[in-house]
C-alpha cells in the first residue's frame, strides 16, 4: 500500500479457480512464501511472484483445504485426507463424512505430527498416521479450524473452530484426550463462521479474535482475565466475508483489519481516529489531506463509469453483428439450505457476484416462508393451482439495488417431500437465470444428534429383505437430512437424529438385509414405514415389515407438544385482546383500573404482535402434529378414526391436557 493506494507486486495469469491460499515457508523463519491448490495441483510462489512449485497430486477430487507447516504438506478433498512430506505421499484417510478444513498441531512445539479433520457430521478427528486416535463431538457442523494465537496457544495443543451455524470454541488436543475450554454459542442468529485470525489489534498484548461470518459480520473479540472471550467490536459488510486478517497495512502505527467478500472486494477496517483533534494550522493540512483523497475517489470513478460504458457499447455492438452466437452471460451463486435448531426452520442464502434482480421460489409442496429481518426485498405471492400443476408455492423476491445477498427462512411440513426451487436473476444484460434445487425430504425437521436417550419409550420399525447395503444407505439419505451421500466403511452403521420442532428422537440402524428404526414419535415411524416401502417398490424389492408400537410413547409425544402449544394458545389469546385494550386505554385516558396482567399485555403489545407475526400457521402446525399422531397411532392398529378427527380439533380449540391425553386413550 503506498499512499492509500494498492499497487500491485505481482499478478498471475488466469488459470482454474482458486480454492485455498496459505502461507508457508522454513519452521522458526517468517513464513514468505504463498501456495495455492487449483483443482488437484499445488503451485508454490515466492514473495516476487516466482513460481517455485507445481505438484500435481492426482488426486480424484478437486482440493477443497490445505495446510503448510515446513515442508510438510496437508491436503483434503471432500472425503479423502492426504499428507505429503516434501511432495512424497505420507498418510492417507477416508473419512465417513466430507471434509471442511484441515490443520496440524505446530510441529515444532508437539511431539508428534497431529493432524486435525473438521467433518461435515459434527465431528472433529484426531489423527495421528493414518489413523484416527479419538473424535471430538462439536456443537456444529465444523467450517473452519485454526490455532489458537497462531501458534496454539500456551501449550500449543490449543484449536480454535468455527461451525457453519454461527457457533465458536476452543479445544485443547492432547495426546489421549480433548479438553473443551470454552464455547460461544450463536444467540444473536448470526450467519456461520467462514474465517477466523488471531491479532492483538486492541493494543492490550493479548491477541484478539478476529471472525469473518457470512452474514457479512466481522468480529472483535477479547480475551478477560479468566481468559474467556468477549465481544468487543462488530462491522456489518453487505457480502460473505471469506477471509480475515489483522495486521499494519495502509499507514504506520495504525492497526487494521483487511477482509475480503465473496465478490472480490478487499476492505479495511482501520483503528485510525476518523475525527482527528486538530489546532488552527492543522485544520487547513487535515482539510488539504481530504479534498486531494477525495478529488482522487472521484477521478478513479469517472475512468471506471467511462471504462463500463466503453464495454458495454463494445458487447452491444459484437451481439448484435450477424456473425455472434448468443453469449450467455455466466455468473456463480454461492447458496446454502441450513436446518436451524433454535426455531426448526430451513434457511436459504443466495450470494452472487452481481447485483440480484429476481428470485422466483417455487415448491410442490406446502411449506411457509417465515419473514426475516435482515430481508429488504420485496415479495409477493402468486396464486397456485396445486391440484393440476403441483404447484404449492410461488414467491416473488424483487430485491432493492445493490442486493448481493438474499436470505429466506423456509418452515416444511414433515412426511411431505418434494423440490423447492430457487430462480435466481441477476442484474446483468442480456437477462439470464440459473435455477438451484434443493430437497424438502420426508422427515426434514430431524437433524443428526450424536447420542439419545435410550429411557424414552420407543416404537420398532425392522425391515428385512434382499437389498444391499448401499440401497438401504440410499434410502436412508432420500428420507433423512445430514446423513452422507457415500455409504459408510464397514457392515452396519447407526444414525442418531432428534426432530428440531418436537424434541423427539430417531436411532436408525442398518445392514445388508436388515434395517432397524427406533423412535419416540409415531408418525415418525410411520413416515419411515411409507417412504421406505414406496422406495423398495420402485426397485422392485420385496420388504418384510414389522413393527412394535409402544402405547406409552403416544403420551409421552403429547407431553413433549404440551407446553409448546400451551405458549401458542396463549400468545394468540394475548395478541386477540391487544386491540380491545388499546380501546379501552383511550376510552379512559390510562391504564390504572386494568389488572396487572392485562396491563403487561398493553406494555408488551408491539413484542407480542412481532413474536405472533414472526410464526405464522405455528398453531395449526401443532395441530396437524396431534392430528398425525392420533392418526398414526389407531393405523398402526389397523383402524381408520378419520372420522373422529373433527372431536379432536374441538377439544383442542378448548384445550385441556387431561382431557386430550383421555380422548387418545378412550378412542
Amino acid at each position: 500500500m503506498k499512499k492509500g493506494e494498492a499497487v500491485a507486486v505481482f499478478k498471475t495469469l488466469p488459470g482454474q479457480k482458486i480454492a485455498r491460499l496459505e502461507l508457508g515457508g522454513t519452521l522458526h523463519m517468517p513464513q514468505e512464501k504463498i501456495f495455492i491448490a487449483t483443482g488437484s495441483e499445488i503451485r508454490g510462489f515466492t514473495k516476487r511472484g516466482k513460481q517455485f512449485l507445481s505438484f500435481e497430486t492426482n488426486l480424484t477430487e478437486s482440493i477443497k483445504a490445505m495446510h503448510v507447516s515446513g515442508s510438510d504438506l496437508f491436503l483434503s478433498a471432500s472425503y479423502i485426507y492426504n499428507h505429503y512430506c516434501d511432495c512424497k505421499d505420507q498418510h492417507y484417510y477416508l473419512s465417513g463424512d466430507k471434509i471442511n478444513d484441515v490443520i496440524c498441531l505446530p510441529v515444532e512445539r508437539v511431539p508428534h505430527i497431529t493432524p486435525v479433520l473438521a467433518c461435515q457430521d459434527r465431528v472433529l478427528r484426531v489423527l495421528q498416521g493414518s489413523d484416527v486416535i479419538y473424535e471430538i463431538e462439536v456443537p456444529g457442523p465444523p467450517t473452519v479450524l485454526a490455532l489458537h494465537n497462531g501458534n496454539g496457544g500456551d501449550s500449543g495443543e490449543d484449536l480454535l473452530f468455527g461451525t457453519s451455524d454461527g457457533k465458536l470454541g476452543l479445544i485443547q488436543i492432547t495426546a489421549s484426550k480433548p479438553i473443551h475450554k470454552w464455547e460461544i454459542q450463536n444467540e444473536k442468529k448470526r450467519g456461520g463462521i467462514l474465517c477466523v485470525d488471531n491479532f492483538d489489534i486492541v493494543g492490550d498484548g493479548v491477541k484478539d479474535l478476529i471472525v469473518g461470518r457470512d452474514d457479512g459480520m466481522v468480529e472483535v473479540y477479547s480475551f478477560d482475565h479468566a481468559n474467556e472471550p468477549v465481544l468487543r467490536f462488530d462491522q456489518t459488510l453487505s457480502e460473505s466475508v471469506t477471509s480475515i486478517q489483522g495486521g499494519c497495512v495502509g499507514k504506520d502505527g495504525y492497526d487494521e483489519i483487511v477482509a475480503s467478500t465473496y465478490s472480490g472486494w478487499v476492505t479495511g477496517l482501520t483503528t485510525e481516529p476518523i475525527h482527528k483533534e486538530s489546532g488552527p494550522g492543522e485544520e487547513l493540512k487535515i482539510n488539504q489531506e481530504m479534498q486531494s483523497k477525495i478529488s482522487s475517489l472521484r477521478s478513479e470513478l469517472e475512468h471506471i463509469q467511462y471504462k463500463v460504458l466503453q464495454e458495454r457499447e463494445k458487447y452491444q455492438q459484437s451481439s448484435q453483428s450477424s456473425k455472434a452466437k448468443s453469449a450467455v452471460p455466466s455468473f456463480s451463486v454461492n447458496d446454502k439450505f441450513t436446518l436451524n435448531k433454535d426455531d426448526a426452520s430451513y434457511s436459504l442464502v443466495l450470494e452472487v457476484q452481481t447485483s440480484i434482480d429476481t428470485v422466483l421460489i417455487q415448491s410442490d409442496v406446502p411449506i411457509d416462508l417465515l419473514d426475516v429481518d435482515k430481508n429488504s426485498a420485496v415479495v409477493s405471492f402468486s396464486s397456485c393451482d396445486s391440484e393440476s400443476n403441483d404447484n404449492f408455492l410461488l414467491a416473488t423476491y424483487r430485491c432493492q439495488t445493490n442486493t448481493t445477498r438474499l436470505e429466506l427462512k423456509i418452515r416444511s411440513i414433515e412426511g411431505q417431500y418434494g423440490t423447492l426451487q430457487a430462480y435466481v436473476t441477476p442484474r446483468i444484460q442480456p437477462k439470464t437465470c440459473q435455477v438451484r434445487q434443493y430437497l424438502i425430504k420426508p422427515l426434514s425437521l430431524h437433524q443428526r444428534i450424536h447420542f439419545i436417550d435410550h429411557d424414552r419409550p420407543m416404537n420398532t420399525l425392522t425391515l428385512a429383505g434382499q437389498f444391499s447395503f448401499a440401497e438401504i444407505h440410499s434410502w436412508v439419505v432420500f428420507c433423512l437430512p445430514e446423513v452422507p451421500e457415500k455409504p459408510p466403511a464397514g457392515e452396519c452403521v447407526t444414525f442418531y437424529f432428534q426432530n428440531t420442532f418436537l424434541d423427539t428422537q430417531l436411532e436408525s440402524t442398518y445392514r445388508k438385509g436388515e434395517g432397524v428404526f427406533k423412535s419416540d414419535n409415531i408418525s415418525t415411524i410411520s413416515i419411515l414405514k411409507d417412504v421406505l416401502s414406496k422406495e423398495a417398490t420402485k426397485k422392485k424389492i420385496n420388504l418384510n415389515i414389522s413393527y412394535e408400537i409402544n402405547e406409552v410413547s403416544v403420551k409421552h409425544t403429547l407431553k413433549l407438544i404440551h407446553p409448546k402449544l400451551e405458549y401458542q394458545l396463549l400468545l394468540a389469546k394475548k395478541v386477540q385482546l391487544i386491540d380491545a385494550l388499546k380501546e379501552l386505554q383511550i376510552h379512559e385516558g390510562n391504564t390504572n383500573f386494568l389488572i396487572p396482567e392485562y396491563r403487561s399485555i398493553l406494555e408488551e403489545a408491539d413484542h407480542l404482535q412481532e413474536e405472533y407475526k414472526k410464526q405464522p400457521a405455528h398453531l395449526e402446525r401443532l395441530y396437524g402434529m396431534i392430528t398425525d399422531l392420533f392418526i398414526d397411532k389407531f393405523k398402526f392398529k389397523g383402524t381408520n378414526v378419520k372420522t373422529k378427527v373433527p372431536l379432536l380439533l374441538e377439544i383442542l380449540d378448548s384445550y385441556d391436557q387431561n382431557a386430550l391425553i383421555a380422548f387418545f386413550d378412550a378412542t
